[in-house]
């Protein structure tokens, strides 16, 4: 199958390696010509995923449209932020009926739209599907075991997508529930970057606890207000994905959160960074979600106060325990 991937950093680097190993003829698009020229020179990317040699016959290219010309299938990896503008690139290129895998979690902070809703709207000729769950792009690169979930509403597009991606360490289950396994993906990262203030500041597995617990209640309530299975938020692109993302070393979101406890801003942090820290910038956009659809983000909303708002994680801690005592159910 010739299989083009968009985004060359870990993880997009790391399908791309993982998918070449299967037999795939892939084609790698990196915006940075260094990450071009190192993967088809050394069979490397020092850059986003260092010592770690790629599969001899992964190619990439600068060109975006160059790499999914005649693919029967694209892999979209690009940042939450700069998506739109790079599926703009290849619109007349993607024939009627190509699948389009999201490997992207996040939210799109102007419009609030889903991955899937972007990619639905610049490619309105794809057949869409989502995959997601607790992978860390460097275990899934050692070939450590992995279990992930592809979503569509088309049973056929989840089944070929399974087809393409698995492999004897890297389980694919398949879901129709698009909107929850999105919404999983991109919230779990706002409660990681919670989680890494809590252990930045030592505060104990009670508290750990307590905000996994809490945080997928509130990834819940508004999953189920925007009309996703409450029963996917049990799963690997829920709980499953929480559990890594929030307690995991690897974890780029987690570590944002303890530079914060530790009184770095995130401009500074965000400025010595290549990689992106989606939770950021999903924290702002989930918590407008929340007041879009009436459903109360109490988490998500002081992890974007302290991110853009100069507020302290002490403050914040202390607002949420200090909440008003409420039933643990939200209905």
């Amino acid at each position: 199958m010739r299989i083009a991937v968009l985004g060359a950093g870990s993880w997009g680097t790391t399908l791309s390696d993982l998918l070449a190993r299967k037999g795939q003829d892939v084609c790698l698009w990196a915006y940075e010509a260094d990450v071009v020229e190192a993967i088809n020179t050394s069979h490397l990317n020092p850059v986003f995923l260092p010592n770690s040699p790629l599969a001899p016959s992964l190619r990439a290219v600068g060109d975006a449209a160059e790499a999914v010309n005649g693919a029967s299938m694209i892999v979209s990896v690009a940042p939450s932020h700069v998506l739109r503008s790079v599926l703009r690139r290849v619109q007349d290129v993607v024939p009627h009926g190509t699948i389009v895998v999201s490997a992207t979690k996040g939210l799109e902070a102007d419009t609030l739209a889903l991955m899937s809703d972007v990619i639905a709207a610049e490619l309105p000729q794809a057949r869409l599907a989502v995959i997601s769950g607790p992978s860390f792009a460097r275990e899934v690169y050692e070939g450590r075991p992995t279990a992930v979930v592809a979503s569509s509403a088309d049973p056929a597009v989840a089944e070929a997508v399974q087809g393409a991606f698995a492999t004897p360490r890297f389980r694919v289950y398949s879901n129709a529930d698009v909107v929850g396994v999105e919404l999983g993906g991109a919230l779990k990262n706002v409660i990681a970057i919670a989680a890494g203030v809590l252990d930045g500041l030592d505060l104990g597995n009670n508290a750990r606890a307590a905000l996994l617990t809490r945080g997928l209640a509130e990834i819940t309530r508004l999953g189920v207000a925007h009309g996703a299975d409450p029963l996917t938020f049990a799963g690997l692109a829920g709980m499953g994905d929480l559990i890594l993302t929030a307690t995991g070393d690897l974890s780029r979101n987690r570590q944002l959160g303890m530079a914060l406890a530790k009184g770095e801003t995130y401009e500074a942090y965000r400025a010595r960074h290549r990689t992106v820290a989606e939770g950021a910038n999903a924290s702002m956009a989930a918590t407008a979600l929340g007041q879009q659809l009436g459903v109360e983000l109490p988490i998500a909303a002081e992890v974007a106060a302290i991110l853009f708002e100069g507020q302290s994680p002490a403050e914040a801690i202390r607002n949420l325990m200090e909440r008003t005592l409420k039933a643990e159910q939200w209905r």
